[in-house]
């Protein structure tokens, strides 16, 4: 469980990867493009796909995005659950 909090912790620790939970918490199922427009457009952030990419790799192994297939398309979905469990032992 402390790994679990600790990729968490890690994940959060990074302000690219918060900006990223925020574009999904707002407009779930983005793909690697449209995720990518709008990190450049409304946050004016200079970064490339393989930059997000990575950093969606390490929201990824924390369990607060998933992926799946849209037709030819994969989607990235934002998953609270990780954030849920974070806090139970110490908001409830």
């Amino acid at each position: 469980m402390n790994r679990d909090k600790d990729a968490v912790f890690k994940a959060l620790g990074d302000s690219t990867r918060r900006l990223i939970l925020d574009e999904l918490s707002e407009r779930n199922e983005l793909t690697l493009y449209e995720l990518t427009v709008r990190l450049i457009m409304k946050h004016g952030l200079s970064i490339s796909r393989q930059a997000i990419a990575k950093h969606l790799s390490v929201l990824e192994e924390a369990g607060l995005v998933k992926s799946k297939r849209k037709g030819k398309y994969r989607v990235i979905l934002f998953n609270n659950e990780p954030l849920k469990d974070l806090l139970k032992g110490w908001v409830e």
